[in-house]
């Protein structure tokens, strides 16, 4: 019993023991909450059908040890015969040092969130963008998290950050001008796949009437691959401005029209019937939809002709040019057959004499 009480008075008395019992305490602290708590929380998440939880928990059990290793030392840092000058220094580097933790532990939290977040996207989109823009989030949020963990450690030490964060804003405008092009392509790409106006293998109109098949959406610019073979490479923010007609929304179908003539006391009934029958048996022509039906419509009294135009659907956009081809000789042949003129243009001249 003396030497218990012996032991345990100089146990108290001497400081250094003191620190090194708090550190202890805290050191099975931690082993226990990564043993038991964070135990069962992994068996809970691995339950779930997400993989997010069971990243975030593997994220969170290092830093959170070193978190407490060094709430730990700081708390056992106060019990060691320190002046208040030297204990101040001891504090403000523990503090940084927590700053730190917290901000390693922040930057692999987003890089979980911007990785599982870009593996379902990349599973809607068939384009590059993906593959360019997660690298860039990757590092845009490292650098970000870094800068603001840095100003807080900066004050920690009370260093003015007011000037610095002055200088920072005012380089920030400056490369904000520099690569304000860059900017516009990069944010215009991301806009066309979050709208989701556009995708690879859409076949588009542009509003300068350029037409083709999207190769690929990058980060900067969007590739378009034309009829001719020739490949346009159109930077994403101009192209996001721009007016564009999408021959895959909102289905595949599309409208195409022949417009003709015939000749001045045709009968007009007559000649809209038969181009009527003759367009239901073109291939790849809609003949039974209601809502998209074959019109043969009768719309000039021209200068040497009456004029039509026959307007129908076709089930695929791919299909509508050669559709549109067979349907023209098939109007022709049959308006020749059924002996309906289909006159020249011709101009009356009037000679008169003196």
């Amino acid at each position: 019993m003396v030497i218990s009480n012996i032991l345990y008075g100089s146990f108290l008395e001497n400081p250094f023991l003191k620190f090194l019992f708090i550190v202890f305490v805290f050191y099975i602290l931690s082993r226990i909450v990564q043993l038991v708590i964070l135990g069962n929380i992994r068996r809970l998440t691995k339950k779930t059908k997400t993989k997010l939880d069971d990243l975030v928990v593997d994220a969170i059990k290092k830093p959170l040890l070193r978190f407490l290793a060094l709430i730990g030392v700081k708390i056992a840092v106060n019990v060691l015969p320190l002046s208040e000058k030297v204990l101040s220094v001891f504090h403000h580097i523990i503090n940084s040092l927590l700053m730190f933790v917290v901000v390693l532990l922040m930057i692999k939290l987003m890089d979980i969130l911007i990785n599982v977040w870009g593996k379902n996207w990349a599973k809607k989109t068939e384009s590059s963008l993906d593959d360019d823009i997660l690298p860039l989030l990757h590092k845009t949020s490292h650098v970000v998290l870094m800068t603001v963990g840095a100003f807080f450690i900066l004050g920690e030490w009370n260093v003015d950050v007011t000037g610095l964060l002055a200088g920072v804003g005012i380089a920030g405008l400056a490369i904000g001008f520099a690569v304000k092009d860059s900017l516009a392509n990069i944010f215009g790409g991301i806009s066309i796949i979050l709208d989701k106006a556009l995708k690879v293998n859409d076949v588009i109109k542009l509003d300068n009437g350029s037409t083709g098949t999207i190769a690929d959406i990058g980060l900067r610019s969007t590739k378009i691959r034309t009829w001719n073979n020739e490949l346009l490479i159109i930077p994403n923010g101009t192209l996001a401005n721009s007016t564009i007609q999408n021959y895959k929304k909102p289905d595949l179908s599309v409208r195409t029209e022949v417009s003709f003539g015939v000749e001045y006391g045709s009968d007009i009934d007559k000649v809209k019937d038969l181009v009527e029958k003759t367009l239901k048996k073109v291939p790849k022509v809609m003949k039974t939809n209601k809502d998209k039906p074959i019109q043969v419509l009768f719309l000039n009294m021209g200068d040497s002709a009456l004029e039509f135009k026959a307007r129908f659907w076709v089930k695929n956009y791919g299909d509508k040019f050669s559709t549109k081809i067979r349907a023209t000789e098939d109007i022709y042949k049959a308006l020749t057959k059924s002996k309906i003129g289909i006159p020249f243009p011709t101009r009356t001249v009037f000679l008169k004499k003196e």
